[in-house]
């Protein structure tokens, strides 16, 4: 540990690119393990990070995409073995209280309640019908001339667009929204940013467009994907404000279209890194869904979670003091040696690859979860159908061995800025 003990890991730019010796030297003092900079507990043990997402009763969410920053309003040191009730008293003044993934039971019930009235196994399959014709529409131009830059060329523009029909979003608005979303994406500021401060919401154009559309649903319903969403209700049968339903399509869309475009980057280049491998797939597509749980085990395109210790307990043989802040780490966990053998060995035909926490775990689990894989396993089928062969481009990377790939600097996600391919067909 004695490399990395100078490291700051959430203030710093050198663990950017490979933290994962940083994760190793962790788990191998212990698998939850406090960080010197900021007095984060640190949990890199698969076991240990799963019983800490399952249990809501002692960790709460308030913090779960700020971390550290900006504090809690108030000190919880020495304030016995629970600090519960101050949670719920302040909780209103975190940044993004209002949001899905900082809710606790029951109100995080509710609210998720009404995200699932969008993720259905019918909306999943209408979705995906598009998915391969937008995939094909993109890929004309992407490949056009035998090299594309995939992240912002391909991936960012599929996400976006699958999103905002799933919503329902009406068609003449799409390209305006995918070209205002990409413009405010890919920087690596914002939430989990390695320099600069919090802004308190970072989804204001996404409100505004959708507090128009759930307002003008609800005084003239439409047989619309929108209307279903305007007109939901919580489970106790109560109509939610416009602002909660507003917060919910959101969510979906922000959540949701940055994640897939990381995961669809890493598995972009660990097929042009392998040839071996994208002529297994070619020849073998029902292999691609196995490739692309390994992918999201290998390169969680989260790289962790936060929870807010509610009270005193145990995790892994280590006491947890009510107050404390605690980092799921979902990219170290899933390289856990005690459940994936050879965890730094990709294997596409991993047998245990689908237990990764790349979704999380528990009452959190992302809900848009089997979306996303839907997406990778089109764009990827695509992909590989329509050419013979993927390289990386040594012109913009550098050759094999040597190579130059640039990552989001957040502590947050993990994911390439920019992946140049070149194509045979």
């Amino acid at each position: 540990m004695k490399d990395f003990e100078e490291l700051d890991f959430f203030r710093g730019d050198e663990l950017v690119a490979d933290p994962y010796p940083y994760f190793e030297a962790l788990r191998g003092q212990c698998p939850v393990q406090r960080e010197r900079h900021h007095g984060v507990l640190m949990v890199t043990g698969y076991d240990e990070a799963v019983q800490i997402y399952n249990d809501v009763e002692s960790f709460s969410s308030c913090t779960s995409v700020t971390g550290p920053f900006p504090g809690f309003p108030v000190p919880l040191d020495d304030r016995g073995d629970d600090v519960g009730e101050l949670i719920e008293q302040h909780r209103d003044e975190l940044p993004f209280s209002d949001q899905l993934p900082t809710m606790d039971p029951p109100l995080h019930s509710a609210h998720r309640s009404l995200m699932m009235r969008l993720i259905t196994p019918r909306r999943l399959k209408e979705n995906e019908e598009l998915m391969w014709r937008l995939a094909d529409g993109l890929l004309d131009s992407f490949l056009d001339g035998g090299e594309g830059e995939a992240v912002n060329g391909f991936a960012a523009p599929f996400t976006v667009l699958v999103i905002a029909d799933l919503l329902g979003m009406p068609e003449e608005d799409r390209d305006d929204f995918a070209r205002s979303i990409n413009r405010g994406s890919h920087a690596g500021g914002g939430i989990g940013g390695t320099e600069g401060e919090l802004a308190q919401s970072p989804l204001e154009f996404l409100y505004g467009r959708f507090t128009a559309y759930i307002e003008d649903r609800r005084r003239e319903p439409r047989d619309d994907v929108l209307t279903g969403l305007a007109t939901a209700t919580f489970p106790d049968g109560s109509m939610p404000e416009v602002g909660d339903v507003v917060r919910v399509a959101s969510n979906v869309f922000a959540a949701g279209q940055e994640t897939t475009v990381r995961l669809l980057g890493s598995a972009f280049k660990i097929l042009g890194e392998d040839a071996g491998l994208q002529s297994r797939l070619r020849g073998e597509p029902a292999l691609v869904p196995g490739f692309i749980e390994e992918t999201l085990r290998a390169e969680s395109p989260i790289k962790g979670d936060f929870r807010l210790a509610r009270r005193t307990t145990t995790v892994g043989g280590v006491k947890i003091p009510a107050g404390t802040t605690v980092m799921l780490l979902n990219g170290a966990a899933n390289r856990d040696p005690r459940h994936f053998d050879e965890p730094l060995t990709f294997d596409a035909g991993r047998g245990n690859a689908r237990h990764h926490i790349a979704f999380g775990r528990g009452p959190h689990t992302c809900p848009g979860a089997p979306l996303a894989r839907a997406e990778a396993r089109v764009a990827i089928e695509r992909l590989l159908d329509r050419t013979a062969g993927i390289r990386i481009s040594e012109r913009e990377h550098g050759p094999a061995g040597a190579r130059r790939y640039h990552y989001l600097p957040t502590y947050i996600l993990r994911g390439l800025t920019r992946l140049s391919l070149e194509f045979t067909f």
